[in-house]
């Protein structure tokens, strides 16, 4: 099983290792492949839903070409300049909390999460239609096992760490750059002389449709494509939420990235969509209108009798699907990261925060798969209906980004900068942008599906509230028994002086995380039950490198440093109380694999040691309790006496309401 692992997921790396963060950050064409994928391979399903939406006005594409890309512009401009004012990472998650609040912040990331589950569906749904476009209409049967088996390879890819994902994906990234660059240019240039007629006649049915529908229906259809098109922006945010893995200097390399993924998707949606309007493709049953568009650019190619546009074709939507598979990279990078950042506030379980021996946040990865998995099964894999759902949560992340950052500039900003104005009319134009994209889906689309993202996030709100709640009721608990125990006097005997603890004599090893109240209930409890017997105390404790502290090397020597100084602290006590005490500790992000190693090896030291360890006892224990808390006291308690260590387990009674 080990080699199994081994072969699957690669060897483990060291958290302490302090070029582990060199190895481990992306360069800004790296992470523009890894994170900026995401946003590139949008132009796979943006623009298609945006032209499909003007069936009978295609004219508008002229217009909506050039709106969407400038578009792409303001927003990737505007998190930019976000980047800078959070140099530490500028996910909607972080920014809404500190710039609008923590309630606003929960709304944020919660609307993330579900899109980062979207983005890994709705990426591996159009990349298999983009696959299946050149194949038999009688083979549709098999997209969904498809869409599994895809989503199944790329959990295991990411659970093997992000650098070695992203490298894999690197020539599939680049042949989409070359195919869809050579289909734009060419498709445009081709057809250049047409231009002028084609200017002339958008204005000439503009004015026809004016006269016939009114210019408030024509503003109203031409905003409905504007914001059906809305997935064609939905990756932009990725760079600013995926700062952590970039290489320092960070914020520069975060706007490097931004920029190429501004220019990159810019040029393919817009020349994608104005493509269509000057080749007058028309949507195909069982096709994309990016292959519809391939077949009337390349189709007819031949040279000495071979179909090399045919060929030409079926690479272009080759390596289109596989982008579309690279970019699904976003919501495994940048959905269990969010998970971890609300996992440090509290707002879900602890365990979303906890880093695997890859250093990746594992149970982020999972929980992302797997949901995608479900919607995808759901949906039955309908790249139309996912997009709308999409579109909605990013774009309620992106509004309370840019009012955030607008009331920032309005407020305290106009005080740091003088070039308050310039930045608050960036972010509120791009706030604009946002809300009326959000809007008009909405109410589009409500009845056809909305309805469900709504719910669905709405849902995960409430359930964060829950979560939060009860975490602060776990934290007022503990806050008693810290208050309490922390001001328990020393005994009257006399102080014990710092000394080594005798190999030969009975020796407490008791588990401990921080100095407080819980690790000083346990050792009051070891000297009740077991009266005089126990002269010595050996306190342990394993600093866990989790997704909080993994952000670069100066995290990791402060965890060792506050990991060190909480044990001498517990030493001080027991030294107080007439005991002699020493420590050790371990530094990893396995607390069961770190625990087991360090115990063995004081168990050869001091043979006649037995290892405590304190775990919170609920009156009412709920099956919810086993998911918010990871009963780490019992894994750690099977482990040790599976190795043939004595181990017991302290309860430390919680009164829940």
């Amino acid at each position: 099983m080990p080699s199994l692992k081994r072969l699957l997921f690669g060897r483990p790396k060291d958290p302490s290792d302090p070029e582990v963060f060199h190895k481990l950050s992306l360069a800004a064409f790296l992470a523009w492949v890894g994170m900026g994928a995401d946003g590139l391979s949008s132009s796979c399903y943006g623009p298609d839903e945006a032209y499909r939406a003007l069936q009978g006005h295609e004219y508008l594409a002229f217009y909506l070409a050039l709106l969407m890309a400038l578009t792409v512009a303001v927003i990737a401009y505007a998190y930019s300049l976000l980047i800078e004012h959070f140099p530490s990472g500028g996910g909607g998650y972080l920014v809404s909390t500190k710039l609008l609040g923590a309630k606003a912040g929960v709304v944020s990331g919660s609307a993330l999460v579900v899109d980062y589950m979207l983005t890994i569906t709705v990426s591996v749904a159009s990349g298999v239609d983009a696959l299946f476009s050149f194949l038999p209409l009688s083979w549709d049967i098999y997209k969904v096992p498809a869409d599994l088996t895809i989503l199944l390879v790329l959990i295991l890819l990411n659970l093997r760490g992000v650098k070695e994902s992203v490298k894999v994906l690197l020539p599939i990234f680049l042949l989409f750059l070359a195919t869809h660059v050579g289909l734009i240019l060419y498709g445009l240039t081709s057809h250049l002389w047409a231009l002028p007629a084609v200017v002339r006649q958008a204005h000439t049915e503009m004015a026809r449709d004016s006269a016939s529908l009114g210019w408030l229906v024509l503003l109203m259809l031409f905003l409905r494509a504007y914001s059906l098109g809305g997935g064609t922006y939905t990756g932009i945010e990725a760079v600013s939420n995926g700062v952590t893995i970039l290489k320092e200097p960070r914020v520069p390399t975060a706007k490097r990235t931004m920029l190429y993924m501004a220019v990159s998707l810019a040029f393919t949606a817009g020349g994608i969509l104005f493509s269509y309007l000057l080749w007058q493709a028309k949507p195909a049953a069982g096709k994309t209108m990016n292959a519809v568009l391939l077949e009337k650019v390349f189709g007819a190619w031949q040279w000495s009798g071979h179909p090399v546009g045919t060929w030409l074709v079926v690479l272009t939507l080759l390596s289109e699907g596989a982008l579309l598979f690279v970019g699904a990279q976003a919501g495994f990078i940048d959905g269990p990261r969010v998970l971890a950042n609300m996992a440090v506030d509290s707002w879900v379980p602890h365990r979303f925060a906890q880093l695997s021996d890859r250093l990746v946040i594992k149970n982020g990865i999972l929980i992302m798969g797997a949901s995608a998995a479900i919607l995808m099964l759901y949906t039955r894999g309908s790249v139309r209906f996912l997009v709308v759902l999409y579109a909605i949560n990013v774009f309620v992340t992106f509004s309370l980004s840019q009012l955030g950052m607008s009331r920032f500039w309005l407020g305290e900003g106009r005080h740091k900068s003088g070039r308050w104005v310039w930045h608050l009319v960036v972010h509120g134009v791009a706030l604009l942008f946002c809300v009326a994209i959000l809007t008009i889906t909405i109410f589009e689309k409500f009845h056809e599906g909305a309805w469900l993202t709504v719910v669905i996030t709405t849902s995960l709100i409430s359930l964060c509230l829950l979560v939060q709640r009860h975490y602060a009721e776990i934290r007022r608990e503990i806050g008693k028994l810290d208050s309490i125990l922390a001001e328990v006097p020393a005994s009257s005997s006399t102080p014990k002086a710092a000394s080594e603890l005798d190999p030969a004599q009975p020796v407490a090893a008791l588990l401990v995380s921080g100095y407080g109240g819980l690790g000083i209930h346990s050792v009051l409890s070891i000297q009740r039950l077991f009266p005089g017997y126990y002269k010595n105390i050996l306190f342990i404790s394993v600093g866990v490198v989790d997704s909080g502290h993994f952000k670069g090397a100066d995290e990791v020597v402060t965890l060792h440093r506050e990991t060190e100084e909480s044990l001498r602290r517990y030493v001080a006590f027991a030294n107080g109380l007439g005991l002699t005490a020493g420590y050790r500790f371990a530094i990893g992000t396995d607390v069961l694999e770190e625990t087991e190693r360090l115990c063995q090896e004081i168990q050869r030291e001091y043979p006649r040691a037995v290892f405590f360890l304190g775990k919170l006892i609920f009156a009412k224990e709920k099956l919810y309790y086993r998911i918010l808390h990871n009963d780490t006291a019992y894994a750690v308690q099977r482990r040790l006496q599976f190795g043939g260590l004595q181990t017991v387990v302290l309860p430390i009674r919680m009164i829940m309401n």
